[in-house]
């Protein structure tokens, strides 16, 4: 027999919306506000790195990373989120949200800052230890998805959960577009103040195209990072442990009525017996797991993967999409802070006009449609504007067409927001038991992040041109944008498959969801209702 459901729980289940939900919606969506801003401002200074560290004296083109060296500086954040999203999610359930949520966010000031203040008197020296730092900054960042997103689900009412993991989510949108505000600031001032021409068809500008002090934009940009998450680490510590974690696998029934007491200002029953009578334990790799969640596990890492090789190729590369078509000047045209101001505003005008409001739309629909709906018609869409991109590519090269081009691009990504970007986020947060909510939702962010690897490292040599004499400096052919981005259409169509592995949490309980309180005899075979739409 399923026991009955905890006072607190349910409490927390049927709360009408107020501050704390707020509170906590700000608190956590700094974390993702700085994840989003640290993850993406390198893609706007590493053609100025190239410039600064990586030119040949006569080259008729302007400097710039080595492949392997490119590849490490846009990856390597990548690897060490990874690492961090397994490590902290076990260590989340381990050792509870709260005292592992101040950990991740220290970790990024530290690393932000010493990204931009990385050292050595060679152009490998400082940029070792830049991917050094950045490393560790993307160590902590990973901790900051399954703790956030565990926290809020944790914390919100059954009817608006999906609203508010969501909204901590949406707030990658803003750390996103303030990365191309403060790289706009900082490069329009530089270039106001230092001047330089442009680098010239033979070179002939080539080093005064690159004042000295350009190698302090990059370092301004990258240590910016570190402001947002300082801001929010005391209110981090001020939040009481969600009264789930306290109650389920504390089994502290006292001390969750308690907190939640405070928080929802009610009085609240311990209800101690009910929680030392909860027989459930299985772990992750028992066969309970795998009958209960093993297809649900599967759902959510295998799209979020496809999500993530689709998402950061995008994002990471858009200023080599922009410069192929035409849209960014050709280097040796721009002086190398002018460069990072021209990539840095396209950036954020595709960021103002699509991957912002993708991500509120989810919020304002994903508790009115549900996550399967929404994840569904995202990778639909995407798979449709890629090819469309990618098919007549060659028409959208020409400069009367250009215009359209960017409209569809933008399109992609307000799809991805309004559809796997957020959900892929959402669910796993919703659907496991509350001793390894934390731990499965690092497994499948993890998963997104090796995808994201993918299309960091994969995407830089797929897209160079097939004509040697066209590649960037240093790369090898590879298929061209037009194939990379067809590559890409794939993966979105993938998506919509695996996406009928994932269950639709809309309107239930977290412990409705995982079967939380039921005992393994009382629990049926998964059904199609479990693992996918609802019937």
């Amino acid at each position: 027999m399923a026991n009955d459901q905890l006072q607190v729980l349910n409490a927390l289940d049927v709360a009408k919306t107020q501050w704390y939900h707020f509170t906590a919606i700000v608190i956590a969506g700094m974390g993702f506000f700085t994840d989003a801003y640290d993850l993406f401002c390198i893609s706007m200074v590493t053609k100025l790195l190239g410039r600064i560290y990586y030119h040949n004296v006569g080259d008729p083109k302007p400097g710039s990373l080595p492949p392997n060296i490119a590849a490490a500086v846009n990856g390597v954040a990548f690897c060490g989120t990874l690492a961090g999203q397994l490590f902290f999610g076990w260590l989340g359930d381990k050792m509870g949200r709260k005292r592992v949520y101040g950990m991740t966010l220290m970790l990024m000031v530290v690393a932000s800052i010493a990204s931009g203040l990385s050292f050595g008197k060679s152009a490998n020296g400082v940029m070792a230890t830049l991917c050094f730092f950045r490393f560790w900054l993307g160590f902590g960042i990973g901790g900051d998805y399954p703790l956030s997103a565990t926290i809020m689900s944790e914390y919100a009412n059954k009817k608006t959960r999906g609203a508010f993991i969501a909204a901590v989510f949406a707030m990658q949108g803003f750390g996103i577009l303030t990365g191309g505000v403060v790289a706009i600031i900082i490069s329009a001032s530089f270039n106001s103040r230092f001047p330089a021409p442009v680098y010239g068809t033979n070179g002939e500008n080539a080093i005064a195209s690159t004042p000295p002090e350009a190698d302090y934009v990059w370092r301004i940009i990258l240590m910016f990072g570190a402001i947002p998450a300082a801001m929010t680490y005391y209110w981090r510590m001020k939040m009481p442990e969600t009264a789930r974690y306290t109650a389920l696998v504390a089994k502290n029934a006292k001390q969750a009525a308690a907190d939640m007491s405070k928080v929802l200002q009610v009085d609240i029953e311990a209800e101690q017996e009910k929680v030392e009578d909860q027989g459930n334990s299985f772990g992750l790799f028992s066969k309970q797991f795998l009958h209960r969640h093993g297809l649900h596990l599967l759902g959510t890492t295998t799209t979020w993967f496809l999500l993530d090789i689709a998402f950061y190729s995008q994002n990471l590369f858009q200023k080599d999409i922009f410069t192929a078509i035409g849209w960014i000047p050709s280097a040796n045209k721009m002086n190398a802070i002018d460069e990072v101001f021209r990539i840095a505003r396209a950036q954020t005008l595709i960021a103002l006009c699509s991957t912002v409001p993708g991500y509120w739309f989810t919020v304002a629909f994903i508790d009115r449609i549900g996550r399967f709906a929404i994840q569904l018609m995202g990778f639909f869409f995407m798979t449709v504007f890629m090819f469309a991109l990618a098919i007549p590519y060659n028409h959208w090269t020409h400069p009367d067409n250009r215009i359209g081009f960017v409209i569809m691009y933008s399109l992609t990504f307000f799809f991805a927001n309004f559809g796997p970007n957020a959900t892929t986020f959402v669910v796993p947060a919703e659907i496991f038991p509350a001793r390894l909510r934390s731990t499965c939702h690092g497994i499948s962010a993890a998963s997104g992040k090796a995808g994201a690897i993918v299309g960091a490292f994969g995407f830089l040599y797929m897209s160079q041109n097939k004509d040697p004499t066209k590649t960037d400096k240093g790369y090898p052919p590879g298929i061209g944008v037009k194939n990379a981005l067809l590559i890409l259409g794939g993966v979105n169509f993938l998506g919509i498959l695996f996406t009928f592995l994932v269950p639709e949490p809309n309107g239930k309980s977290l412990e409705e969801m995982s079967q939380e309180n039921e005992e393994e005899d009382d629990v049926p075979a998964p059904s199609r209702e479990s693992r996918t739409v609802p019937v």
